[in-house]
């Protein structure tokens, strides 16, 4: 799942970023509106988490951009406020779910799935595929019954895959949904995931490299 978040308080944004990511998420951040409507221009996002309270390009103005565009990108919009007006509003503007600050991060994580599964075909809770059983949720992959431990990018390609439901996903893909974009394109990064990832699947191997075309499940 790729995420932006756009939150003009530095440190409660950067924070926020390193969480997403140890949940095995690619995460991308702004710290203003105007960054935030380049971002959006460019890459595609499963979610956006948005402050409302942004400088140079407000946070309402930007969740109706997103809205114009028809992106299937869905809003987690963020605000000090808690009245039921301004959740109201911000709902009515575009956003797909409201979290009032101060927030517990387990619940903004909850939300950030919930509405990262909105974005593409209904999938069951748990993936489940060629024996490996994979709960994004838990962060839990067994293969044949045995726990696998993976590290957070290789969790995310797996899971990648998974959703794919066979069909063969390229390199390009995998760069753009598990990594953020200060990844170098050019780097074998994908390639050297995927190796240690089949690795710790064991065998037979399920990850098929498809020449010239990319990997399947």
């Amino acid at each position: 799942m790729r995420v932006l978040v756009v939150e003009d308080e530095q440190l409660l944004a950067d924070a926020v970023a390193t969480g997403l990511r140890r949940e095995a998420m690619a995460v991308d951040v702004v710290y203003d509106g105007a960054a935030a409507l380049e971002r959006i221009g460019v890459n595609d996002y499963d979610v956006v988490v948005l402050d409302r309270d942004l400088p140079l390009v407000h946070g309402d103005d930007v969740c109706r951009r997103i809205v114009e565009l028809g992106m299937p990108t869905r809003v987690l919009m963020l605000t000090a406020s808690g009245d039921v007006s301004d959740r109201v509003e911000g709902l009515e503007i575009g956003a797909d779910d409201y979290l009032p600050k101060p927030f517990a991060f387990s619940e903004l994580i909850a939300r950030v799935r919930a509405l990262g599964r909105r974005t593409s075909m209904p999938l069951p809770p748990v993936l489940e595929r060629a024996g490996i059983k994979l709960d994004p949720n838990r962060r839990e992959v067994f293969r044949d019954g045995k726990e696998v431990q993976l590290a957070p990018k290789e969790f995310a390609v797996l899971e990648v895959l998974m959703r794919s439901e066979g069909a063969v996903v390229s390199a390009e893909q995998l760069l753009e949904k598990a990594w953020d974009e200060n990844t170098d394109p050019f780097t074998n990064v994908v390639r050297v995931t995927v190796m240690t990832l089949r690795r710790k699947l064991g065998e037979p191997p399920v990850i098929v490299t498809v020449p010239g075309s990319g990997y399947r499940i």
